[in-house]
């Protein structure tokens, strides 16, 4: 859901945009605002991810208020004057909407914001993958690098990790936890016991992955997954 507030000093168009967010899945509202003050006072304790903002406004109007915002949202301007577009578009918004509003021109604007909602967080997983993970083993926590994981074998509710120049590591954990902590573009299930750093695999023979004298099966169930890695690295 992307938080979001809106401000217009125009009572019955901010009861407009208010309503159109209550009526989109993907917005939450927030709060909503007749002037530029009531706004900043709420952001300086409270944090959105998306604004609607009239410009026209008294006192201080809407270009002004973003531009006084340090960190700010994304911003959506509302306003019945084209004018302004240029003057908006520097301060890096989303999009610029003119009254009167109907539906179609607000969901069009909310769906850049959904866009843009979505690619930051992405951004925002991949930068803070992890390096590195513990785990406990015996009486001992152990940190385990993932760039050292060649692969990871599993039975009756036990881990083992296969590691580079290290001895295989132990551990009392599920299959399903294990895999929703590694990164998924470098590590896959292969098999319901295997789960393998695809970043070390230099041979695959007869729908076998193989690590020295180990060879890990490829079950037709994850086989696609393995095959798409291989397809996206291939060099003919």
């Amino acid at each position: 859901m992307i938080k979001c507030i809106a401000i217009d000093d125009e009572p019955l168009a901010l009861r407009q945009i208010t309503e159109y967010i209550h009526e989109t899945p993907f917005l939450e509202l927030a709060g909503a605002f007749e002037n530029a003050m009531e706004a900043m006072e709420y952001l300086s304790n409270h944090e959105v991810d998306l604004m609607f903002v009239d410009i026209q406004m008294p006192k201080i109007n809407g270009i002004e208020l973003v531009k006084a915002l340090s960190p700010r949202p994304d911003i959506i301007f509302t306003t019945a004057y084209s004018d302004y577009a240029i003057d908006g578009f520097k301060l890096d918004a989303l999009d610029y909407i003119l009254k009167p509003i109907d539906y179609a021109s607000f969901v069009k604007a909310a769906n850049k914001a959904l866009s843009h909602f979505k690619q930051k967080h992405l951004e925002e997983k991949l930068n803070s993958t992890p390096s590195h993970i513990f785990i406990k083993s015996e009486y001992k926590i152990i940190r385990i690098e993932l760039d050292k994981i060649r692969y990871i074998e599993g039975n009756r509710g036990y881990l083992r990790f296969f590691l580079e120049n290290a001895k295989p590591v132990m551990t009392l954990l599920s299959m399903k936890k294990i895999e929703s902590i590694l990164p998924p573009d470098s590590f896959a299930r292969v098999h319901r016991s295997y789960v393998v750093n695809l970043n070390k695999i230099t041979m695959i023979e007869r729908s076998q992955i193989i690590f020295d004298e180990v060879r890990i099966p490829i079950s037709e169930q994850y086989k696609e997954r393995v095959q798409g890695y291989i397809d996206d690295n291939f060099v003919i």
